[in-house]
């Protein structure tokens, strides 16, 4: 399916199951989707107005911390940018009341040549059926 079509679909996906209050696994499949897509306005219609992102990397013990709309989505379009071929493969869900967890394989190749392949999560939290947190955790590999 071309990237285009899966963007639509991921929006359209997104869209259907943010109108429920309750999160499932398949809300969390088409949010993965999107990221795949690089669909960011589907990535942002997943998320609350006063959405936080936790990175898993930056200057404090939390990573780096993005509030709001307008920042994850800078945040989230600067990881494209970085990674431009960004992919999280083999995701699997798991939802307990408001609290929810992805698992991921993580590969992509920055400007400069260098690719990178780690294993990940996310921990999400949710309000209204969309997530209002998404903290990030990686694992960190030495390149070889």
């Amino acid at each position: 399916m071309k990237p285009l079509l899966i963007g639509i679909f991921s929006t359209i996906s997104i869209l259907t199951m943010a109108q429920s209050s309750v999160v499932n696994e398949a809300f969390l499949q088409s949010f993965a989707d999107a990221f795949n897509a690089h669909d960011i306005n589907a990535i942002m219609n997943a998320m609350t107005d006063d959405c936080v992102f936790q990175a898993s990397a930056g200057p404090n013990v939390e990573g780096e911390t993005f509030q709001g709309q307008a920042e994850v989505r800078k945040a989230f379009e600067n990881v494209f940018k970085t990674f431009p071929d960004a992919r999280w493969s083999n995701p699997r869900h798991l939802i307990v009341g408001d609290r929810g967890v992805s698992e991921w394989t993580f590969s992509g190749t920055k400007s400069d040549g260098t690719r990178v392949e780690v294993t990940g999560c996310d921990l999400f939290t949710f309000k209204n059926g969309k997530i209002a947190v998404k903290n990030s955790y990686r694992k960190n590999r030495i390149p070889k």
